[in-house]
């Protein structure tokens, strides 16, 4: 009698976790035009704890809101574990109080405010906007803190259209982690120099997919109104406090039910998401027929073609030619009749006939060796993952390349078209079907990550945004180590410029240091998750029709780990610039690119090159070596190139040796960061560009110091040339 009472028991338990995961039939998908998917719903026993959603109807129709707040929900993706909102605009107007505005989520949530996806925004050309945020630390507690951008501008005709690039548009990133922010604006000089182009101002949090700056349009127009008072902005949801590993051990609460469902660590605060694995959809979170089903390619031929039979199988999708046909590449050619051998074998003879045979099959093999191997390759470089991330995300402006695509493009790698070369790879110039010149990076060297992380990696690049980096447009997986295709910058290499022979001034020094250091900070601090160069040198940093600096060559990049205990152990640079430090621990870090960064500085300051071609030890013929070596022994006057001396102020070019000096300190912990050392050369530049400026070495010293260590934006006040300075970095454009 017990044990039939205990089977009862379990297996009414059984049914109640199987009912805990499946949406009841009553309950409503949609709000107005919102799907609302579940672990989201709405009315009782319709969602799971934290996800609740209101339905409110009014004469407007029905409009959904994030439970217990007055937050309006405009979108939900299960795919991409974002949710997009509408939030108020904070407003500030001529002879007017400011409307300022509050986004506040809740620190018990699954929301917080997406660092990637959003960034702080402000219109206006008399405009300091202020943030107060706060956010969850790994260990639970709270932290906050203030930071914000300035914009200022005296006239109308220096505000361009469609780019947000500090001039009537300031924007500036957010901190993972974000459940908090409160926003403040005001005005300088209450917009009485502008208000006849400009009497407000406006700050919001801004998807950068969904807004675009108008320019004139939006400083003089009416935007608050135009805008309903409201901008949309993202936010990241996520299932609990747990990681994947130990949601699994609590299974009884564990999330991702789905049979064809992986889990997925938060990137953003606590907790975890669940995705259907690759080759199926549904929904995750729910089981059986609601949850992932196999996806039948079969039934989508623009997202996964084939111009022969195709068979549908779990998970993926196999695509050949019929019985009498044959292509080279069915998924992308159409199947041809089969060579006519009867008839040639009548009129030439059995011997003929047996070569064509042969030559047919052996040729048929070798094609089929070849296409299964760009399959192969596609598959192990992680197409598929990366199909997926794009189909799901139209708005991401990256394209996967064909082999063949490539191949026309650069006339086969035709060795004419060869931009540069070195011990890694080759780079290509080639131009596409629409005219677009670009430069191909063709690599020999087998990066052994794994295809779902060089997929993610690929779009994470992709998205770089700095006026100083070079935009990668795309790739091509169907080879071995896949290749690389990145905007053509026209102008040749800083390495030409330095050791070209021409004459260079010190403020051209200045600007090509000062561009390269914002980019790299960008990298490192800015972008999302933070990016190590790997390769910093002056044959990788470009200069366009402008002569603009360009950081370019990703192909040594590596994230930044998560985990702050750990370290890119790779190790891809170029001698000369290699940390010493790393060439020690082969462990690649921030501190790595700013050693390299520092010996770009010396080629500069002295127009030599990183290694002295002269016979002798290494250390002899190390150019970071022997500007250090000139600093400490009070001789660097000799080393440096004397037109730089001639034509530079001393007391500048005395900064930035010092400035280089600290960057090549052997012990990385001693060397400035990026972000330290591009806020110092920004400010050496405005002494340069202002001779009105004091010319006392410890005043400089002094103002220079203080600005390296201003990162966060105060309220109230006003802001000096280094405050600012410290802001343009943070902001990337």
């Amino acid at each position: 009698m017990m044990r039939v009472l205990g089977v009862s028991l379990l297996l009414f338990l059984q049914l109640t976790l199987v009912a805990s995961q499946t949406k009841p039939l009553y309950c409503p998908d949609k709000c107005g035009n919102v799907s609302i998917p579940y672990p989201f719903g709405i009315g009782e026993n319709c969602f799971r704890e934290g996800f609740g959603i209101n339905c409110s109807n009014s004469d407007l129709g029905a409009t959904p809101y994030i439970n217990g707040t007055n937050i309006i929900v405009k979108n939900i993706s299960l795919l991409l574990g974002e949710m997009v909102i509408s939030q108020y605009i904070a407003l500030d107007c001529y002879n007017e109080s400011y409307t300022p505005a509050t986004l506040d989520l809740g620190y018990n949530s699954p929301y917080t405010f997406s660092d990637t996806q959003n960034k702080f925004t402000a219109l206006g050309c008399d405009t300091a906007a202020t943030n107060f945020q706060e956010s969850i630390n790994s260990d639970g507690g709270i932290s906050n803190f203030r930071t914000g951008c300035i914009s200022i501008c005296n006239s109308s005709n220096v505000v361009s259209n469609e780019t947000c690039n500090g001039i009537g548009c300031c924007q500036t990133s957010i901190p993972k982690g974000v459940k908090y922010i409160e926003i403040g604006i005001f005005s300088f000089y209450n917009y009485t120099e502008v208000r006849h182009f400009n009497p407000c101002s406006y700050a919001f949090l801004a998807d950068q997919r969904r807004f675009t700056f108008h320019g004139l349009s939006d400083l003089s127009g009416d935007f608050y109104n135009k805008s309903d008072k409201i901008a949309p902005a993202v936010v990241d949801w996520a299932i609990g406090n747990q990681t994947c590993e130990e949601a699994k051990k609590a299974a009884s609460d564990y999330a991702c039910v789905s049979q064809n469902s992986a889990c997925n660590d938060s990137s953003n605060g606590h907790g975890y998401r669940c995705n259907c694995s690759e080759g199926y959809q549904g929904n995750p979170y729910l089981h059986g027929d609601g949850g992932c089903q196999d996806i039948n390619e079969c039934m989508d031929n623009s997202s996964y073609p084939c111009k022969g039979i195709c068979i549908n199988t779990p998970g993926n999708y196999t695509c050949a030619c019929p019985k009498g046909k044959h292509s080279d590449d069915p998924k992308k050619y159409e199947c041809k009749a089969s060579f006519p051998i009867v008839p040639v074998a009548l009129g030439a003879g059995i011997p003929f006939i047996l070569i064509l045979i042969f030559s047919w099959i052996y040729l048929g093999l070798q094609t089929r060796r070849l296409n299964n191997l760009k399959e192969k390759f596609f598959q192990q470089n992680g197409g598929f993952h990366l199909q997926r991330l794009l189909s799901s995300n139209p708005n991401i402006a990256f394209k996967m390349f064909s082999k063949e695509d490539l191949e026309r493009a650069t006339d086969k790698f035709n060795q004419n078209n060869i931009l540069g070369q070195g011990g890694q790879g080759m780079v290509f110039k080639g131009v596409l079907p629409n005219n677009q010149v670009v430069a191909v990076k063709k690599s020999m060297v087998v990066n052994e990550m794994q295809n779902t992380q060089f997929a993610n990696e690929m779009i994470i690049l992709s998205q770089i945004n700095h006026k100083n980096v070079v935009k990668l447009l795309g790739c091509c997986v169907e080879v071995e180590v896949p290749m690389l295709v990145y905007e053509f910058i026209s102008n040749g290499t800083l390495f030409n410029f330095i050791h070209g022979g021409r004459q260079m001034r010190f403020k051209d020094l200045l600007k090509f240091a000062t561009e390269t250091a914002s980019a790299i900070a960008y990298l490192h601090s800015a972008a999302s998750p933070p990016i190590l160069h790997g390769d910093i040198k002056s044959s990788n940093i470009l200069l366009d029709e402008n002569h603009m600096a360009k950081v370019s060559d990703f192909g040594a990049s590596k994230l930044t780990p998560i985990d702050k205990d750990q370290f890119a152990t790779f190790m891809q640079g170029t001698w000369g610039y290699l940390d010493p430090e790393c060439l020690q621990t082969g462990q690649l870090t921030d501190k790595s690119d700013v050693y390299s960064f520092g010996v770009v500085l010396a080629e500069l300051l002295t127009r030599r090159k990183a290694v002295s071609s002269i016979e002798g030890n290494v250390k002899d013929r190390s150019l970071a070596n022997i500007f250090v070596t000139s600093m400490k022994e009070s001789r660097i006057t000799n080393l440096l190139d004397p037109h730089t001396v001639k034509e530079g102020r001393m007391d500048l070019i005395t900064e930035v040796c010092k400035l280089t000096t600290r960057c090549l300190s052997i012990i990385g912990e001693y060397r400035p960061t990026m972000k330290e050392v591009a806020m110092e050369l920004e400010g050496l530049a405005m002494f340069e560009i202002h001779p009105w400026v004091p010319n006392n070495p410890e005043e400089m010293e002094s103002l220079l110091g203080q600005s390296s260590n201003n990162c966060v934006v105060d309220s109230t006040g006003f802001y000096s040339l280094e405050k600012r300075a410290v802001l343009s970095i943070e902001g990337g454009r």
